[in-house]
């Protein structure tokens, strides 16, 4: 049953991994290239999708993180899955203090009523998501080793 909850938590987070990878450096880069107002009209629609899912889905992986390490704590790699529950603790944190705030706003921008520096607010944006990338892909690398 451990064999089960531990491939299942790795597909899971793996899959939240290569979505918000790919946010960062594939679909960003798409709605950059847009012309004229479409670009951010893609933006505040994918912040409404994926701010409705992504939650649901960082909390998902976190419980079941939790519940490998205390089903697996006395099997090797529990350290590694510890740290990985670690980092993704990490991210929920970053995304409710950082992100959230401007995926918030950001949802509800049109052309008209967006402010004059919603640029600078994406750029922030990305930023920060960039990290909470690097952080998850780390996490998802160590329950990966764990598996090994």
């Amino acid at each position: 049953m451990l064999d089960a909850l531990e491939a299942f938590t790795v597909v899971v987070v793996g899959l939240m991994v290569g979505v918000e990878f790919s946010v960062a450096f594939v679909i960003n880069r798409i709605l950059d290239a847009l012309p004229e107002d479409s670009g951010q009209l893609g933006r505040s629609h994918g912040g409404r999708m994926l701010g409705a899912v992504m939650p649901v889905w960082y909390i998902a992986s976190l419980a079941l993180v939790a519940v490998w390490a205390v089903a697996g704590w006395h099997h090797p790699g529990a350290g590694l899955v510890v740290t990985a529950g670690g980092l993704l603790v990490l991210s929920v944190i970053m995304s409710v203090l950082l992100l959230v705030p401007i995926n918030d706003r950001g949802r509800t921008w049109t052309p008209e009523n967006r402010p004059a520096d919603w640029k600078e607010q994406m750029n922030r944006w990305e930023r920060y998501h960039c990290v909470r990338v690097a952080v998850i892909v780390a996490a998802f690398a160590l329950l990966a080793a764990a598996l090994a």
